[in-house]
Parts: structure tokens; C-alpha cells; sequence
């Protein structure tokens, strides 16, 4: 059933008359004549009475009435649905990340949500290990990685680079110096992440390959939490930089390096190399290559 048809049916149903129904919508009579015909030959139902004045509509006419007004309403909000997804007055950007990732990745998100603030920005907790199965099967727009992907069908944008630096209590017996050793952090009573990730295997491993202990007694799930048992004096941690620069500012914590431990990463957006992206996934690309993140975040950078 052809839509246009069944808005000439509206037409002459609406005027009452197929002369005015022509001279509504620019046509000729004998066009809007044979459309009429058409639909009706499809329907195998006569539409109109045509022995009566006025163009008034049969049985089948009035029941067809009411299902083209809907289609016709329902095709108009779907033009308009298009319409709003094309100018991002409507979308979702689907993002994969870690905890400690996320912090480099929210100037993105201001940028992007400043230019469009219709858009929905959806950042999922995910693990490294899954981001980049979840970005290539389509589950996420972009995935947010401390490493260069290795899939071939991925490619990645830098956002920065970050360090891991040693946190503590302004009060520690550390606090205010600028370098820890190794060995010196090892001895602390240490708060980690209980979940596994590439950067604390890293650590571990560092610490295995000098032989030297490191004193993991608090395991918590949560950055946040990490910070704030480090502020409570509980023990000191080792994080990305940029996760508690307001804390450090603040006064509510002290950071120093551990040049051993310092693990510099390049934070990058990962995204398919090829397929189409969705309107609002193209356009937050473009706020992150905009966005000139690509400078150092160490300890106390802005």
C-alpha cells in the first residue's frame, strides 16, 4: 500500500470533493482520480460513493480512514525521529572503560555533550580483556585502553598519557618528598584494586623480577574507595595521577612519584577501522580529536 496514495485518500476524503483534493495538492483530477483507483483495485473495496455529492466514503472507506491517519502519523514521527538522530537532538554513544580510565576520558565527554546536549553518553564499566571483543561485535561504540589494540580491525585515538603515582595521607612520614624508591613503597601497608587489569599485573611482576616484597594487606573494589581509605590513613596506594588530582589539590592527599613504578600510559580511544558508525559515535570522535588531550598528565598537571 502505497503511502502516497493513501494521502490523496486523505485528501479527498478530507475535502469532500476530488476537485479540491486536486487543487490542495497541486494535481491534476484525472491523477488523483487514478490514485484512488489504484488503491481501491488493491484493496479490491470501492472507497468513495461515487453516486452520491461530496466525495463521502463507503463502509470500507471509513474503516481505511482511521489505519491512514495512523500511518500517515506514524511515518511523520519517524522523518522526525531521522531528522533529530542526524542533528544529535537524539543518540547514544556507547563507551567500555575502566575506573581508572575514565577520568582522562571525561574532557571528551564535556566537549561532546556541550556541542550536544541531546545525546546520551553511556560509559560501562568493562574489563581491558573484553573492551576490545565488545568494540569489534558492535556491543560498544568505543572502548577506552591503556594499550595499542592489537586487532587488526581496531584503530585508536591517544587522549594522553598517564603515570601511576604512590598516594598517601598528608600526615604520612613520607609525605612531601618528591621520589620514593621501590622498596620504600613496598613496605607501606598497601591499598589495591581487587580486581585484576594490566597495570597491576605489571607491578606485581616488577616487584617479582627485583625480588622485593610489596605489602598488599587492603583490597577494596572501588577507586573512590581506594582514595578515601588512603585519606582515613588505612595505608597508601599506587594510582593513575589524574584520578585524584582534585584530591591533591585539595590538600587531601599527598603523591609522589615512584620512578620504578611510574608505568607511563598512553590512554587511547579505540574504534573500528571500518563499517559505519551511528551519527552521535562519529560526531564524539570528532570532540575527542578535537578535544587536544595529547600532553602529559604527571603528578600535579592540569
Amino acid at each position: 500500500m502505497d503511502l502516497a496514495e493513501l494521502e490523496v485518500f486523505l485528501t479527498v476524503a478530507a475535502e469532500r470533493s476530488f476537485s479540491r483534493a486536486a487543487e490542495r495538492l497541486h494535481r491534476t483530477q484525472p491523477a488523483i482520480s487514478q490514485a484512488i483507483r489504484r488503491l481501491e483495485a488493491e484493496l479490491d473495496e470501492r472507497l468513495f460513493d461515487r453516486s452520491s455529492k461530496g466525495g463521502r466514503l463507503t463502509e470500507a472507506g471509513e474503516l481505511l480512514l482511521d489505519y491512514a491517519q495512523r500511518l500517515t502519523t506514524l511515518r511523520g514521527e519517524a522523518e522526525q525521529a531521522v531528522r533529530e538522530l542526524q542533528e544529535l537532538r537524539r543518540g547514544r554513544v556507547s563507551i567500555g572503560a575502566n575506573e581508572g580510565a575514565v577520568h582522562i576520558l571525561l574532557p571528551v565527554v564535556e566537549r561532546f555533550r556541550a556541542e550536544h546536549p541531546h545525546a546520551h553518553v553511556e560509559v560501562r564499566r568493562v574489563s581491558a580483556r573484553r573492551i576490545t571483543e565488545q568494540v569489534l561485535n558492535r556491543t560498544l561504540d568505543f572502548g577506552v585502553l591503556t594499550f595499542e589494540p592489537r586487532e587488526r580491525g581496531l584503530q585508536s585515538l591517544s587522549l594522553g598519557e598517564d603515570e601511576l603515582v604512590m598516594l598517601m595521607p598528608p600526615s604520612h612520614p613520607l609525605a612531601g618528598r618528591k621520589r620514593i624508591t621501590m622498596a620504600e613503597f613496598g613496605r607501606q601497608t598497601v591499598i589495591a584494586h581487587n580486581e585484576a587489569s594490566p597495570a597491576r599485573e605489571r607491578v606485581l611482576s616488577l616487584y617479582e623480577q627485583r625480588h622485593t616484597d610489596i605489602n598488599i594487606q587492603i583490597g577494596l573494589p572501588s577507586l573512590d574507595g581506594i582514595k578515601r581509605a588512603v585519606e582515613m590513613g588505612l595505608g597508601v596506594a599506587l594510582l593513575p595521577a589524574r584520578c585524584a588530582r582534585e584530591e591533591i589539590a585539595r590538600g587531601q592527599l599527598a603523591a609522589a612519584s615512584v620512578p620504578e613504578l611510574r608505568l607511563p600510559r598512553q590512554v587511547r580511544l579505540v574504534y573500528r577501522r571500518s563499517g559505519e558508525q551511528t551519527h552521535a559515535a562519529t560526531k564524539f570522535l570528532a570532540a575527542a580529536r578535537a578535544a587536544g588531550l595529547g600532553r602529559r598528565l604527571a603528578v600535579g598537571s592540569e
